[in-house]
């Protein structure tokens, strides 16, 4: 057959190394740079798609050519070759579709696919997908379980079905932690425009990928049992097209459709492959950049000719990187667990290991928390990973800041009049929720740190009907009974102040924080 079969194609591992480094990115906080690059991911797929599709169109010409010769061999594939293309167009054209309406909600009636203005909107994605009456999530799912179903009644090969229902899969990856979502939720929820298109365009890369199994399994079916080829086409399948400094570039040079009694002579790069290699070529990698993989397959004829057939292709390598995301940007605070969130694209995570300066570093689940120890010195957090040779290799050194955590506030926790909790700072205040605090509390609370400090001691100050300022100091976080009735007694419009307030945080350091002033409704 003129188009071969295999599982593990370039196109295929490409698009998944893809689709697993911008998953992993949208963990993080998108920036304006990450968006653009969810453009250049999209680009990349629609060349795919492209391909793709080409290539599916010449496996359906040649399953015409087929059924014009010799109906009474070929109809019945023919026939099915036609009920693949139109259920793969009708869900592509669908998916084409719920782009195009997630673009026009986020950019207005005028938006444009091809130049999307915001890209970082995270809530059009949700609107068009997750809508609670008429979101198009589920049906988008249903959608591909069905075609996915269509699509593996015609194979009868158990390895191709496994492969077409893995590529077409709508289970969501196991969620360690949080509840669990389904697949739209997964996919689409709280997720930048951006990249809601490029997880779509990546599912019509996945509809055409298996219409193009089912066309080449359906194409292969005409001809079982017979032992003829019409064309030999030279290939370069590399194990990936993209691989790190240090590690291993492989490739298998093979032909499409061989004769297994004939042994070809394969050169690449102007070096003939020992014959023992049986076409694996292999190549160490020591710089970045982009290499190519050309040569020639010379393959002898029954006549004691030799054919030869070219090929050309290419591998990329790339600097060994990681990404080391803490919650508290590049900033660790000394004393206390700092959340950080290691990966590296492409890694299990298991196979990542991370040491840590200036203090220590444990694993908990997914998340490592990071305990700096000495305040103005730096930190740098080390990763590793074990590759699939078994080597270890560095991806990342990644320096810190360490800084003591910043002073806490206080506060006093009330509930208003409408069952809600309140947290009072300083300023007007009802009498009524006054006495309802039990004391006053103190908290880093800026929306980047949430952090419980223990109150040790305070005063309130006042003054008496002469005017001299009066202290009443207590120990701890609770109001003393002479506290407390001096807050019964007070009028409204008085005032007083509670100062002096001593608070430990879990840096164990002692800090006398700011007071707050307090008049009374």
């Amino acid at each position: 057959m003129a188009v071969g079969n295999n599982p593990n194609s370039p196109r295929q591992k490409m698009i998944n190394l893809m689709y697993i480094v911008f998953i992993a990115l949208m963990a993080l906080n998108v920036s304006s740079e990450v968006l653009d690059g969810f453009g250049l991911v999209d680009d990349s797929l629609k060349t795919s798609i492209s391909n793709t599709s080409n290539r599916n169109e010449i496996i359906s010409n040649e399953l015409q050519t087929y059924y014009q010769a010799n109906p009474a061999k070929a109809e019945e594939w023919y026939n099915k070759s036609i009920q693949v293309k139109k259920a793969s167009d009708d869900l592509y054209d669908y998916v084409s579709e719920l782009k195009e309406r997630i673009v026009k909600v986020s950019d207005g009636k005028d938006g444009d696919i091809e130049n999307i203005r915001n890209k970082d909107d995270i809530e059009a994605a949700s609107r068009i997908m997750l809508a609670p009456i008429n979101g198009e999530g589920k049906k988008l799912r249903e959608a591909i379980a069905s075609y996915r179903k269509a699509m593996s009644n015609m194979v009868d090969d158990p390895g191709k079905t496994a492969i077409i229902e893995a590529t077409l899969s709508t289970e969501p990856p196991k969620q360690v932690g949080i509840s669990r979502r389904n697949w739209e939720e997964y996919l689409f929820e709280n997720v930048p425009v951006a990249a809601a298109v490029t997880l779509l365009t990546k599912l019509q890369s996945d509809i055409r990928y298996a219409q193009g199994e089912v066309l080449n399994n359906l194409l292969s079916s005409i001809d079982v049992g017979d032992y003829r080829v019409n064309m030999i086409e030279a290939k370069v399948i590399p194990e990936s097209q993209i691989v790190m400094r240090g590690s291993q570039y492989k490739a298998n040079i093979v032909l499409s459709a061989i004769d297994s009694t004939k042994r070809p002579t394969v050169y690449v790069n102007g070096q003939k492959l020992p014959d023992e290699n049986n076409g694996l070529f292999t190549v160490n990698t020591g710089a970045t950049g982009t290499f190519p993989v050309k040569g020639y397959i010379e393959m002898p004829n029954s006549d004691g000719s030799i054919q030869r057939h070219n090929f050309e292709s290419q591998y990329f390598v790339t600097e060994p990187n990681a990404t080391v995301a803490p919650t508290l940007m590049n900033v660790l605070y000394a004393g206390y667990a700092n959340p950080i969130r290691i990966a590296v694209p492409g890694i299990p995570s298991g196979n990542i290991t991370a040491t840590m300066t200036n203090g220590t570093l444990t694993r908990n689940g997914d998340v490592w928390n990071a305990l700096p120890a000495k305040i103005g010195t730096e930190a740098i957090i080390s990763v590793n990973a074990r590759m699939a040779d078994g080597r270890m290799l560095q991806m990342a050194n990644t320096p810190f800041r360490v800084r003591a955590l910043p002073d806490p506030l206080p506060y006093l926790e009330y509930t208003d009049p409408n069952g809600n909790v309140r947290k009072f700072r300083g300023g007007n205040i009802a009498k009524r929720s006054l006495l309802e605090a039990d004391g006053i509390m103190a908290a880093i609370d800026d929306d980047i740190l949430n952090i419980a400090f223990a109150v040790l001691r305070f005063e309130i100050t006042y003054p008496d009907s002469f005017g001299n300022m009066i202290n009443e100091p207590t120990e701890g976080g609770k109001f003393s009974e002479r506290q407390k009735n001096y807050i019964r007694n007070l009028a409204r419009g008085k005032q007083f102040w509670i100062n002096r307030v001593v608070a430990r945080g879990p840096d164990g350091i002692e800090r006398t924080i700011s007071p707050i002033e307090v008049r009374v409704n």
